[in-house]
């Protein structure tokens, strides 16, 4: 036999003997090792326990604080301004005085006039004395009682008048700015400051007409601004108007909301939710509604494989969603890693929580931080 004959002859057989080694590894695994080979493409998955909740049906709004008492300060009387005690943002309370005004003048005439009632009321110590010998008549005596009587009244006034001229905080609250100096003359026109009072706000909004047999007084109101994050300071109904305005058929609200610490200030817009009843309901975090057009639907696991179910959603609250019907409590739904799965699929659960819990990370089942 030729060299090249032997050589074509090892080649056959080397090729005969790699194609059975393939074939023996590759196409004829025993079945355990193919068992396991389907275990391992079990699809991993976070999960969540369906659990029941309050769930608070609200109606939302906007509207804008204002203080619950907030007047302008104005002078009572004309005059120069001899002492200023006004510090816009100070607190100030009630009867503390804020300005004063010349009151010379004034005090003279209080003088005068106490000085005349002085007169007066001795002239009725007489003529009572002298009644009785009949040395003064009746009438004589009554005109002296009248003329006492003027005298206090007078006297009264000239009071009133000097009282004037000093401007008091009509009741506690924080002075606003102000543009008046010292020296400078002021009418009973000119505004000297504001003055508001902080310790709550009031917001007015609107309601449409729909609604207006389910709000009343003392209904929790939820409010929300822009400059202070997801902070919710939570108040009260006040007071419902008594009409339905004809054009926009709806009527005003009016809810005030404690700001002991005078956080919010007056004329900040703000978001409003009006609690109006509450309820149980079932919940699961919205990250596990799927929506496929008009369909909405759920991945549910039981034993240890994932069922689609369609659900009817509800209302949301936060990052949780209400699950109106199709999901009972306690059954455990597909959080994380749907996104491959199909009916009936085998999973392998990396992590679980109740709904409301804060969430994992699919990869360490570690807490993520907060920010902040």
């Amino acid at each position: 036999m030729s060299i090249f004959r032997q050589i074509v002859l090892v080649l056959i057989l080397a090729a005969a003997i790699g194609g059975y080694v393939y074939y023996d590894r590759y196409f004829s695994a025993p079945a355990s090792q193919t068992a396991a080979g389907r275990q391992e493409r079990a699809a991993p998955v976070d999960v969540v326990t369906a659990e029941t909740a309050p769930m608070a049906t609200q109606v939302e709004a906007v509207g804008t604080t204002r203080a619950a008492r907030s007047v302008r300060i104005v002078p009572l009387a004309s005059g120069r301004v001899v002492e200023l005690r006004i510090e816009p943002g100070r607190e100030v309370t009630r009867d503390d005085v804020l300005v004063r005004l010349d009151d010379d003048i004034q005090r003279a005439d209080l003088a005068e006039a106490e000085a005349n009632l002085v007169e007066k009321k001795q002239a009725v110590e007489r003529a009572t004395a002298l009644r009785p010998s009949n040395t003064v008549s009746a009438a004589t005596l009554e005109q002296v009682r009248a003329a006492a009587t003027s005298a206090t009244a007078a006297v009264d006034r000239a009071k009133r008048r000097l009282a004037d001229r000093t401007v008091r905080a009509p009741f506690d609250g924080v002075a606003g700015l102000t543009s008046i100096d010292v020296g400078a003359r002021v009418t009973e026109s000119d505004v000297i400051t504001t003055l508001d009072d902080l310790s709550e706000v009031e917001i007015e909004f609107a309601a449409p007409e729909t609604l207006y047999a389910a709000i009343k007084p003392g209904m929790a109101v939820e409010a929300r601004g822009a400059a202070f994050g997801d902070r919710v300071f939570v108040g009260k109904i006040s007071s419902v108007d008594t009409r339905i305005d004809s054009a926009s058929r709806a009527f005003k609200v009016r809810a005030l909301l404690p700001n002991r610490e005078r956080t919010l200030p007056a004329g900040m817009f703000m978001y409003l939710a009006v609690t109006l009843s509450e309820r149980q309901a079932v919940i699961v975090p919205d990250e596990a509604i799927i929506a496929e057009g008009a369909e909405t639907f759920v991945y549910v696991v039981r034993d240890g494989k994932a069922f689609r179910r369609v659900v009817v959603t509800g209302q949301r609250s936060g990052t949780d969603v209400e699950i109106v019907s199709g999901l009972e409590p306690g059954e455990t739904v597909v959080l994380r890693g749907h996104q491959s799965l199909r009916e009936g699929m085998a999973v392998r659960i990396l992590s679980q929580r109740k709904s409301g819990e804060p969430p994992t990370s699919m990869t360490t089942g570690e807490r993520p931080e907060r920010a902040g």
